[in-house]
């Protein structure tokens, strides 16, 4: 953290890699992104379950070339349905993201806590969490370690208001506390990343009595939209100064230009438009967005056509499911976590009263851990989960 904001104040362009990719990762990305400099720890880092490490800093030159573009930093796209995606941001929209937190209801106000469980190599953290901090005057707290006593534990450690921000995985860290004590400081909990599914809201709510708030955005241009009260799931409202309309059924995001560096599809962005390859749809009345899942969920089974966001959804709802993944391959098929054991054969009868045939997966893996990205969204890569089968 110290680095890269002494990179910018040298007036250079930052490229974040997160610590937890591999070896092999982290050349590949180097190769890719050809830096003259590389910053990383002297010694392997072995953080477990902590959340930040002080590490000593190994500074190395590499046969890279100055920048390119005017961008203040680079950053990967989490890749949790294919290879990720080379982002550029300048100074300016970095800027312009945080006045737009500060337009927001609902954001942690000056004297007030986060308790900060993403990374910041990622946008949420890096701008929802940093950068907006360090403008609005907000204490940044990372608990000592991601578990969910331990995000209690830092919660109540001052008495200040506290929001917890992070992504839908660290909702069920906080629900594994068994007893959790009375936090009057606590304010609420808002995620980014990927829908939450009503049970999960619901459960959280009724077990702290704080608004589970929702963030959308993309790393493309951070914030997009949110419902910090809870007031609209699963809708959410355009954030200040963001600009929305969808057509042929997907959410596009009025951009001045494109973000990405490097080959890339021209379609994701052209005539002041990103594409988002979500579907969406826009109350004509109220303005609010409801996200319908990816474009990419959608498919035809039998002439007819199945939406697996709702499929993801509904498997959700069943009693034990803690996650579940569907994905088609020729036929529907789906990667569940559970939290407490549950035969295939009883899953499926249950999913039987609830989906009609065509809509049901053909097959069901259940697996010790759902594989997910390092910002811990859900993996849909039909690679990586098919390797992750026993």
């Amino acid at each position: 953290m110290t680095y890269l904001l002494a990179v910018w104040r040298s007036g250079a362009q930052a490229i974040l890699l997160d610590h937890r990719l591999t070896d092999y990762e982290v050349r590949r990305a180097i190769e890719r992104l050809v830096p003259q400099v590389v910053v990383s720890p002297q010694r392997p880092v072995v953080a477990g379950l902590r959340t930040f490490v002080d590490v000593e800093a190994d500074v190395a030159s590499y046969s890279g070339h100055p920048a390119s573009t005017s961008h203040a930093v680079v950053q990967l796209s989490s890749g949790s349905t294919g290879p990720s995606k080379v982002i550029g941001r300048t100074a300016q929209a970095l800027v312009d993201e945080v006045l737009r937190y500060t337009k927001i209801d609902g954001v942690p106000l000056e004297g007030e806590r986060v308790i900060l469980l993403p990374s910041m190599v990622h946008v949420l953290g890096l701008v929802g969490g940093l950068l907006y901090g360090l403008h609005a005057g907000v204490e940044l707290v990372p608990p000592a370690r991601l578990t969910g006593d331990a995000i209690v534990q830092a919660i109540a450690a001052e008495q200040t208001p506290a929001t917890v921000l992070g992504v839908p995985f660290h909702i069920g860290l906080l629900a594994s506390v068994q007893e959790p004590p009375k936090l009057p400081q606590f304010k609420r909990m808002t995620t980014g990343g990927e829908l939450v599914p009503a049970a999960v809201s619901q459960a959280f709510e009724e077990k702290y009595g704080v608004p589970l708030g929702n963030m959308y955005g993309m790393t493309e241009v951070g914030v997009i939209g949110t419902d910090l009260y809870g007031a609209h799931r699963p809708a959410i409202r355009p954030a200040p100064g963001i600009d929305v309309r969808v057509v042929d059924g997907e959410l596009q995001i009025a951009r001045p230009e494109s973000p990405y560096l490097g080959l890339v599809d021209p379609a994701r962005w052209s005539d002041g438009w990103l594409r988002t390859r979500d579907a969406g749809v826009v109350d004509a009345e109220t303005g609010l967005v409801s996200i319908k899942g990816r474009l990419d969920s959608q498919v035809s089974v039998g002439g007819l056509k199945v939406d697996l966001t709702e499929v993801e959804y509904t498997l959700g709802t069943l009693r034990g499911v803690e996650a579940a993944v569907v994905v088609y391959d020729g036929a529907i098929t789906a990667y569940l976590q559970l939290k407490e054991r549950r035969e295939t054969v009883r899953l499926e009868a249950e999913l039987s009263q609830r989906l009609a045939s065509y809509k049901r997966p053909r097959t069901l893996h259940v697996l010790d851990q759902l594989p997910r990205t390092t910002t811990g969204k859900l993996v849909r890569d039909l690679t990586v989960l098919r390797k992750a089968v026993p």
